[in-house]
């Protein structure tokens, strides 16, 4: 026995701890993370908080834990029956001696039952007119009482109540509580729209909830609770979950609100709209009060003979004011052209000046003009020999006779 060990390279046999980590090493390095598809056949959830599942497809299963940290990130619950994509890796749980895969993270694929479920309802339910949208009603615009279907500990309740508070304060709400969660909760919403109906007191209901997963949401698409809308007297309005999710309960009602807090706005709209009509109104009103009791007030003391003598100073002061302006302006006006004038007459004398053939004397030149005629000499050619020249100085004059010619 013991060369056959040898002959294998062993120094003796392997213990089935060995051989169980040998596989899970070889398993791990052979099998690096990767996504898987399949469809959830078995789901657990203990106490731990472990999530324990296996994924078929046509041919396998897989075996696949999420431990609890990991499973507390998801935003969703996974359900036997759910098409999803694992991401993880394989390898051995020792103790147990089985291979199993590792999810560390999960997201829906594809179609799972749930939704092929609404589908089939939503087809067959439009097939009998139950969304047409000929037998939906408007909502009154002034309700005498609203009707809520919901849990009288949710946040639904809480939100409605508060926007109604807010947008219609007296308008009564009666709540008719509901699971709107769980086997139980479609029994319950039927059970609170029949019985608002018999007693006929409201005259809208609002049915929903909030937010949730699509197996929380699921009781709105109960089939049971599509008629129980469809066959009330008074019109419904749905509000399930948030903006994005929809259910059969949204088709079949009268109206869809995205919110609980939207459904009370759409309610109470009317009556926002009538208490701003009636706050403008009053404010209307209170302003052209107050314009024409001023107008009287002033009427009145336009006849006072206090005021009367005082208007009339002020007149006579602002007349004299006036006036003072007024001169002031005017001898302004006169300052102004009379130095223009001197300004004019200026430059008159220094044109003059300048034109002045005696002003050139003061500078060492002589006027020089010939004593026969009196004309003035302005070139040698115009003299001759002998004749009599009189010369003009800045100070004094002087008499000459034309000794020598140089043309």
């Amino acid at each position: 026995m013991s060369d056959a060990f040898a002959a294998a390279g062993l120094a003796g046999p392997l213990s089935v701890t060995d051989v169980t980590a040998r596989v899970k090493a070889t398993l791990e390095h052979s099998m690096p993370f990767c996504w898987v598809e399949g469809e959830i056949s078995e789901c657990s959830r203990p106490a731990s908080g472990h999530i324990y599942m296996t994924l078929t497809d046509e041919n396998a299963q897989l075996g696949c834990v999420m431990f609890r940290l990991q499973a507390q990130q998801m935003r969703f619950h996974p359900e036997r029956g759910m098409k999803v994509l694992v991401y993880g890796n394989v390898s051995v749980y020792e103790r147990g001696g089985r291979y199993q895969f590792y999810i560390y993270r999960m997201q829906p694929s594809g179609v799972g039952e749930l939704a092929v479920a609404f589908e089939q309802l939503r087809a067959r339910l439009d097939a009998e007119g139950l969304f047409d949208v000929e037998r939906k009603r408007p909502l009154p615009p002034h309700p005498r009482a609203i009707g809520v279907v919901t849990s009288p500990t949710g946040a639904a309740i809480r939100d409605i109540v508060q926007v109604l508070s807010r947008r219609a304060p007296g308008l009564p709400v009666i709540l008719m509580p509901a699971r709107v969660q769980g086997s139980a909760s479609p029994r319950d919403l039927c059970r609170g729209i029949d019985r608002l109906n018999r007693w006929g007191g409201v005259d809208i209901i609002i049915v929903g909830r909030g937010g949730g997963s699509p197996e929380d949401l699921w009781p709105f698409n109960d089939e049971s609770v599509a008629r129980a809308i469809y066959q009330s007297r008074v019109p419904i309005v749905a509000a399930v979950g948030h903006e994005i999710d929809h259910s059969i309960a949204d088709y079949v009602a009268d109206v869809r609100a995205p919110t609980p807090s939207a459904a009370a706005e759409l309610v109470a709209q009317e009556y926002g709209i009538l208490r701003e009509r009636v706050a403008d109104l009053r404010e209307r009103l209170v302003r052209a009060a107050t314009v024409r009791l001023d107008r009287l007030q002033q009427n009145l003391d336009s006849h006072d003979p206090r005021r009367l003598v005082a208007r009339l100073h002020d007149r006579v002061n602002q007349q004299s004011q006036s006036l003072d302006e007024t001169v002031g302006h005017l001898a302004a006006a006169a300052d102004v052209l009379l130095c223009a004038r001197r300004s004019r007459l200026a430059r008159a004398v220094l044109r003059l000046q300048a034109r002045n053939p005696l002003s050139s004397l003061a500078r060492g030149f002589a006027y020089c003009e010939r004593e026969a005629d009196g004309q003035p000499v302005r070139a040698a050619s115009v003299l001759a020999i002998g004749d009599h020249l009189h010369l003009r100085f800045a100070a004094g004059e002087a008499r000459c006779r034309v000794e020598e010619i140089h043309k």
